[in-house]
């Protein structure tokens, strides 16, 4: 009996070994799970990565992707970690982030750092209905109206905001100001859209210009082709001019 028992642990043990060690083989080389303040914690920071992992554990409240060489976000990246409450990304090489790359996280999520990448524009769309805190700080931003529009959607991290500077803009004045500082006396967005208004005047005006002209053409030709066609009737014999100016003035009318 003893013996059965013995055999019947080192079974278990060898057992729940190979487990263990066919999901650390699934896993990333650098990237480990663990338990953090009664969360689950996944770490892939200083991994390596040029990608989002694939085979994160979907059970997993915390996601460390900090200091690695991931250069965007694509759409749906993290579709299959219902329960995340926290996503570090800072540190890596992101310079584009798909409308969607969020998606599944609106309802848990609270905590999201993008800061140090390389973002210089990203559409508003990319955070929609996001809750979590985001820290945007230390990218090289272009300052325009779609900054203007990402800084009205999402919910900065307190005291993060004097690190979102311009690193270009229209304006030469700009660049090297934190943008909130710049937006209190600009508004991209108005600017941009008197630019629009403007594009789309001159634009209707001259197809306004060239139906008009198209109208004068085609009236002056008219009128032409009548004068040459009564000098030709005025060239002809009595009877048949009449029969021509009359069916050349019912032409006419």
């Amino acid at each position: 009996l003893l013996r059965s028992v013995t055999m019947w642990l080192l079974l278990q043990s060898l057992l729940l070994l190979a487990s263990c060690l066919r999901s650390a083989a699934a896993f990333p080389k650098g990237c480990y799970p663990s338990e953090e303040e009664g969360l689950k914690t996944f770490r892939c920071s200083n991994a390596r990565l040029t990608e989002v992992p694939r085979d994160i554990p979907n059970d997993t409240n915390k996601l460390y992707l900090d200091s690695n060489r991931i250069p965007f976000l694509p759409r749906d990246a993290f579709r299959d970690l219902p329960l995340l409450l926290e996503l570090d990304l800072s540190h890596n090489a992101i310079a584009s982030v798909e409308s969607g790359a969020f998606r599944g996280l609106a309802e848990h999520l609270h905590s999201l750092d993008l800061s140090s990448n390389r973002l210089v524009s990203v559409s508003k769309d990319a955070f929609s209905n996001l809750k979590a805190k985001v820290n945007l700080s230390n990218n090289p931003w272009l300052c325009d109206c779609r900054l203007q529009e990402v800084i009205r959607t999402v919910d900065l991290v307190a005291g993060s905001s004097g690190g979102i500077v311009c690193h270009s803009s229209a304006q030469e004045e700009h660049v090297g100001k934190a943008f909130l500082q710049v937006i209190a006396d600009t508004d991209f967005c108005n600017v941009y859209k008197k630019t629009t208004d403007i594009a789309m005047l001159v634009t209707m005006f001259g197809w306004f210009a060239m139906v008009i002209s198209y109208l004068v053409y085609y009236v002056r030709q008219n009128q032409e082709d009548a004068r040459r066609h009564l000098e030709y009737l005025k060239s002809l014999p009595s009877k048949q001019r009449r029969s021509e100016e009359s069916s050349t003035i019912s032409t006419v009318v």
